[in-house]
């Protein structure tokens, strides 16, 4: 059996891509909605304990199955010696042959130089914006201002702070912090 392994990182990704490249080559698709890193990756495992020898594992391209080169040679090598192939459909690689192995170990290494060199580019990005003054992460759901109001409301005791805390759609230590950081000045956004 060819068995197709389908993953993106997350919810909003679209997968159809690797579906309609996947569908005609293999009796039955495996899709998984997680990162690659991710310690879980319970889809992947269950494809793993369903391969048997003779069975092909099949993936759309290499990132999808696998976390580093490392990893990728490794379950590659372990794929083998329980006599399952692996194919990489964009890349037509096929590990049944000597030929396919050379190449799937090469493209390996290039695809983990690719993912360092972009986890490079998105650090010194971040870095690049943080020294413009860009604030990253989430806008926090309390400003200084509102913080303040609530530390005022709490101290004259119209309010408790887990009434104020659902007023603005946080727990009550978050609203304790943000006070605290209004407190001393923290910039909040």
């Amino acid at each position: 059996m060819k068995l197709g392994y389908l993953r993106v990182s997350t919810e909003e990704q679209k997968i159809a891509r690797q579906i309609d490249g996947l569908k005609p080559l293999c009796d039955k698709l495996y899709v998984e909605r997680t990162s690659a890193i991710a310690k879980k990756r319970p889809i992947y495992e269950e494809v793993m304990a369903t391969l048997k020898p003779g069975d092909t594992f099949v993936v759309w391209d290499l990132d999808r199955a696998f976390r580093s080169t490392i990893d990728a040679l490794v379950q590659a090598e372990r794929l083998h010696q329980s006599g399952i192939e692996f194919q990489i459909v964009t890349l037509g690689v096929d590990t049944s042959t000597a030929h396919g192995k050379l190449v799937f170990t090469v493209i390996a290494a290039f695809a983990q130089h690719e993912r360092d060199h972009l986890s490079e580019r998105t650090k010194q990005g971040l870095k690049a914006a943080v020294r413009r003054g860009a604030k990253l992460g989430r806008k926090p759901k309390i400003n200084d201002r509102q913080a303040l109001m609530a530390k005022d409301q709490i101290e004259c005791g119209s309010h408790t702070a887990s009434e104020l805390a659902a007023s603005f759609g946080v727990h009550p230590r978050t609203l304790s912090r943000r006070i605290k950081a209004a407190l001393n000045g923290s910039p909040s956004g």
